[in-house]
């Protein structure tokens, strides 16, 4: 007889991981233990040396479907021949670096029993086994176990607490097991709090179907929910909650349903149907025939299917909700009960609520598929705060994200636990939220960290949070630490050609980047080129009203008799135009800014697709919508040399100007605009390449997201260029904590606190 010790570290605590160990066990007729831990599961396995080889192997190859081994140490230890098989009360220590499971959605076995009349779990809202439900929305200290949930204060009743103490069944120390005798319940509450009469799922359906609204509290806070298919009541949601034009997302009761509006391939089926869940983006398709107010103006969709047990019960087959955030707009989503019934009693008349508190709030997690694999939007529920794998360890690091699409990101070791979708930091609320969060995964993972990273700009929220923290601190150019945050999941720290697309980010030299083109590690940069820089007419206004940026442009091309051209943009110019420019030729609150964005802003006001914008990238995504199923061509541009080489596209926007007035299609001209920047962006990168021999390029910047332009990068970027993209975090400012994480880690081995990119070329 011989006995092994093992230590198993990564996901492996909420799956099932004790009862497969301990069925295993049996199987090969093993006898010993197996403990939850500080650091995951360990466990001694004493009996034939055959069988400890059989179950080491199935104990990898068969592991339950959410769970994770990231390391497996077994050393053979003293044979101490006991008699039988158990599970030992979960141990606690300082050192944890147990990893905590994000929420997971219902496994096909939960569903089933809450669609099987005559089940004791038939419709009951709060069904889960080891295989599905909340993990990390629950959490409240590791290890986890049920004393360290909200489900604590829920005392299982006897048949609950047979399955929990039975290893043959899937429920076996499943933490929030609960059934309708002993577990949380829903009830519907008016507005004003007062209780409705009746089965609380049965009114929650017949209010909606007569055009109510009603927050209802689901596993990571409260979303807002009306009929998809009623004009009347998603017009009414949007004036509620201050929204005007940017889309809401929608849960179909199912993938039929989903299929009757959308396009669905086979890709976005499985990431749709997975235990994920997260909204994703799908084309619309002929047949769409949801409220013109869900999604107005835009080709796509945000849509999912139900998640949790509330979503089975509350949609049918054949159902189309809004299912969007629960605040009202640039607010945290809403996850505690009586703030929730503070700040979202005049947004709804109606309230789906739950007594099982949430410890963590989570938003939905926003996903895409590009090039056939998933492209994550948004880090929220089911993803968070699963860590991603870093390529060395290194010294634990707080990096605290930008302004808007907050994420922000602690190290430990080789894992990088990025925080889910907090926001954009504009207000209390939202600085309350992330700092909670701070302090919450600080003391979940047991990390210290030794530097505190944050952005170059001096007034972004996150900055100065940074700066009340008594630690070194390492600043981190904005675009640099996107083209970091690609290295950082492909595990590399070798020079790339960077090219870091965004409406604006702080520069080294105190103006607005954007349209970047480096040489980058996760040490440093060199800025190799960038885009002609422009000013922008009012500050922050000219991003709201990319007009501004437009007639700057066309009285640079045209002099100031611009406005006599005849296109329909000078037509729409409003009154004040003549006192704008001449403040902004005076350098008054106008600063030179060269963001990708904003080109895209300047396309579409030109062409008069959109001159004020109602959310972040407006302009852009109707651009895109234009220029979908087109021909284009390439429009003139212009690259002049120097130390930092510049892309002029005045040419460019002269040529759109010119086919405007010619009465081309705008469609044609979107589309054109699209080709010629690929084009340009292809022609700069061969350039770097010839110079370096350097053959990886890092794409990232919220202008990645547009699938179109990537699309023609990736047709033209051919051999011996090798691209590299974004998965496992955003393009977008919300992975930017990771890239700032990884380059603050390289730094603090020199003890470099500042950027030294400058514009200078190798």
């Amino acid at each position: 007889m011989e006995r092994v010790k093992i230590k198993v570290s990564g996901m492996v605590q909420g799956v099932g991981f004790r009862p497969f160990v301990y069925r295993l066990a049996h199987r090969y007729g093993l006898v010993g233990w197996v403990q939850n831990d500080a650091a995951g599961i360990q466990a001694e396995i004493e009996g034939r040396p055959e069988n400890l080889t059989g179950f080491l192997a199935d104990l990898k190859a068969q592991a339950p479907p959410q769970a994770v081994i990231m390391k497996l140490l077994a050393e053979t230890v003293a044979p101490k021949d006991e008699r039988g098989f158990y599970i030992k009360k979960s141990q606690t220590t300082d050192g944890r670096t147990a990893l905590v499971l994000p929420d997971i959605a219902t496994c096909p076995d939960c569903q089933q029993e809450l669609g099987q009349a005559g089940d004791r779990r038939f419709r009951y809202p709060f069904t889960n086994c080891t295989n599905c439900g909340p993990r990390y929305s629950i959490i409240q200290d590791l290890p986890y176990d049920r004393a360290a949930t909200t489900m604590s204060v829920f005392r299982m009743c006897p048949s609950c607490q047979a399955e929990y103490n039975d290893p043959r069944d899937r429920r076996f120390h499943a933490q929030p097991n609960a059934c309708p005798v002993c577990g949380p319940a829903y009830q519907l509450l008016t507005a004003s709090g007062q209780a409705v009469e009746g089965e609380a799922f049965a009114e929650a359906r017949k209010r909606i179907a007569q055009g109510a609204i009603l927050a209802v509290k689901g596993l990571g806070g409260y979303h807002l929910v009306c009929n998809a298919a009623d004009q009347a009541a998603v017009a009414e949601l949007r004036e509620r909650k201050g929204r005007v034009d940017k889309p809401f997302a929608v849960m179909f009761g199912d993938l039929g349903t989903a299929r009757l509006h959308c396009t669905v391939s086979d890709a976005e089926e499985t990431l749709l149907s997975g235990a994920i869940r997260p909204i994703v983006l799908l084309a619309k398709n002929p047949q769409y025939g949801l409220a013109q107010a869900v999604a107005p103006g835009n080709p796509t969709l945000g849509a999912m299917l139900p998640y949790a047990p509330v979503h089975w019960i509350l949609l049918e087959a054949g159902d189309a909700y809004v299912m969007t955030s629960g605040n009202v707009s640039d607010e945290p989503i809403a996850y505690e009960d009586q703030e929730a019934q503070g700040r979202l009693a005049g947004l709804v008349d109606y309230f789906l609520i739950h007594n099982r508190p949430i410890h963590s709030r989570v938003d939905d997690s926003v996903a895409r598929i590009a090039h056939n694999k998933p492209f994550l939007l948004r880090r929220g529920r089911g993803v968070a705060p699963a860590p991603i794998q870093l390529a060395q360890a290194g010294p634990p690091v707080l990096a605290c994200g930008g302004e808007v699409k907050n994420t922000f990101c602690l190290t430990k070791g080789t894992a990088a636990f990025m925080s889910a979708h907090i926001g954009d930091l504009e207000n209390v609320a939202a600085l309350a939220s992330y700092t909670g969060q701070i302090s919450h995964y600080q003391a979940l993972f047991a990390i210290q960290p030794e530097f505190v990273a944050h952005d170059l700009h001096p007034d972004y929220l996150s900055t100065k949070y940074a700066q009340t923290l008594d630690l070194p601190l390492l600043a981190i150019q904005h675009h640099h630490a996107h083209i970091a945050s690609v290295l950082a999941e492909h595990g590399l720290n070798e020079k790339v050609i960077g090219v870091a697309f965004d409406g604006t980010g702080y520069g080294t030299d105190g103006l607005l980047w954007g349209s970047e083109f480096m040489l980058a590690d996760c040490q440093d940069f060199i800025r190799m080129a960038h885009s002609r820089y422009f000013a922008l007419p009012g500050g922050m206004k000219a991003i709201q009203e990319p007009w501004r940026q437009a007639a700057w442009l066309l009285q640079e091309l045209y002099g100031d008799g611009f406005a006599e051209l005849p296109i329909p943009f000078c037509r729409q110019l409003p009154d004040n135009w003549p006192f704008i420019l001449q403040a902004a030729a005076k350098g008054i609150n106008s600063p030179l800014a060269c963001g990708a964005g904003r080109l895209f802003d300047m396309a579409a006001a030109i062409l008069g697709i959109r001159c004020r914008v109602h959310y972040e990238g407006q302009a852009a995504v109707e651009l895109e919508s234009a220029a979908a199923g087109a021909t284009g061509w390439l429009l003139p541009y212009h690259i002049t040399g120097g130390p930092v080489a510049e892309l002029d596209f005045r040419p460019a926007f002269a040529a759109l100007v010119q086919a405007v007035q010619r009465g081309e299609n705008p469609a044609g001209l979107a589309a054109a605009f699209h080709m010629t920047l690929a084009a340009a962006t292809v022609d700069m990168i061969r350039r770097i390449h010839h110079m370096t021999g350097i053959r990886k390029v890092a794409f990232s910047g919220g202008v990645f997201q547009n699938m179109t332009l990537l699309g023609l990068i990736l047709e033209r970027l051919d051999h011996p260029l090798t691209p590299l993209l974004n998965r496992q975090v955003p393009a977008n400012d919300g992975g930017l904590a990771l890239g700032q994480a990884a380059v603050a880690r390289e730094r603090s081995k020199q003890h470099v606190s500042c950027n030294t990119g400058q514009n200078h070329s190798p």
